[in-house]
């Protein structure tokens, strides 16, 4: 037999929770993200397919989106409800004989030994679709990376396999920023190397790469390049390593003292989060973006592990004194990141 590893993604995972409670959606352009108010400044967290015709996609402004489809049908995220559905598809997933990874809403590995990954993949699509009434796509690979690959080529609803007989063939003419974990950022990096190509990178040589990104980033880029990843899965109940609140102001913070009074809000509404959560907090966050559209991120470590609600908001404004407090800011999110 062979080890294999499956990559079970579900299909518009949001936008399908809510057609599926709101049976009247079904086939209709759905847009799912902050309060559902497109007047908000507030992102596209999932579209429908039916949405997405219309060149909507996630991380869109929510006004952009209702432009580009005005007939589309805009919802609130509803992230108890996600949760859920979630859960139900996790326990599908778990019922077959597989290690399951989860490692979000909407998505799972499965390492599974066996002569025909194929055939459990329909399994797995025919249960998902029976016990919860949702779609997903299965990637198959010889490892994490290859099997999440393959799943790209598998939307919606299909099943593809990549391996590294066909890595090459598949890939290796197309951008680096094809493969997950290489961004627009690091792509362009690589470019001025003379990397473009999946292939390029692949017979790079890792340090030279490495002078250039970074002594661990740069053999890791040229690893991703050859196809390599994981092929043992960790069969652990899926944790979130951190909990986060944001806002978008509906018009520009021009006062500093208005930001930091939104920082603390924001640290109670996330120390309520942990609280909720029970697991002490490491690291404390902040982001800011200012307008129109420039984001900066900053964290600190906390002195000693604590859920304590004043040290949380403490060190939030901590470091929202280490920001330049001379630009409008149009958001700000606080991130709590806790003990691993």
């Amino acid at each position: 037999m062979t080890r294999w590893v499956l990559h079970v993604d579900l299909d518009q995972f949001l936008a399908a929770v809510e057609q599926r409670r709101h049976p009247e959606l079904a086939g209709r352009p759905v847009i799912v993200g902050g309060n559902g108010d497109p007047a908000a400044r507030t992102v596209v967290a999932t579209a429908s397919y039916e949405a997405r015709r219309f060149g909507v996609h996630s991380g869109m402004p929510m006004r952009l989106a209702a432009r580009k489809c005005p007939d589309a049908i805009l919802l609130p995220a509803d992230n108890p409800a996600y949760e859920a559905a979630s859960d139900e598809v996790m326990a599908v997933l778990r019922e077959f004989p597989v290690v399951v990874e989860v490692i979000g809403w909407d998505e799972a590995f499965l390492q599974w030994d066996g002569d025909d990954p194929e055939a459990l993949a329909r399994a797995v699509q025919v249960a998902v679709r029976a016990r919860t009434r949702l779609s997903c796509a299965v990637g198959i690979g010889d490892n994490t990376l290859r099997a999440k690959m393959a799943t790209g080529f598998a939307k919606p609803g299909g099943v593809h396999r990549i391996t590294a007989h066909n890595w090459f063939a598949t890939l290796g003419d197309r951008p680096t920023e094809v493969l997950h974990g290489i961004g627009t950022r690091t792509a362009r990096k690589l470019a001025e190397l003379g990397i473009h190509t999946v292939t390029q990178l692949a017979e790079a040589s890792p340090a030279a790469v490495g002078e250039r990104l970074g002594p661990r980033m740069g053999p890791y880029y040229v690893s991703l390049g050859r196809g390599m990843g994981r092929t043992e899965m960790e069969a652990s109940p899926y944790v979130p390593r951190s909990r986060s609140r944001e806002t978008t102001f509906p018009a520009n913070l021009e006062d500093w003292t208005a930001v930091l009074a939104e920082v603390s809000a924001l640290a109670a509404r996330v120390a309520e989060d942990v609280a909720a959560e029970g697991r002490d907090v490491a690291r404390v966050g902040v982001k800011v973006r200012y307008a129109p559209f420039l984001t900066r991120t900053r964290s600190t470590t906390l002195p000693a592990p604590t859920r304590d609600p004043a040290v949380l908001e403490h060190a939030a404004l901590e470091v929202a004194g280490w920001f330049r407090q001379d630009r409008a800011v149009r958001l700000l999110g606080v991130r709590a990141e806790f003990v691993e």
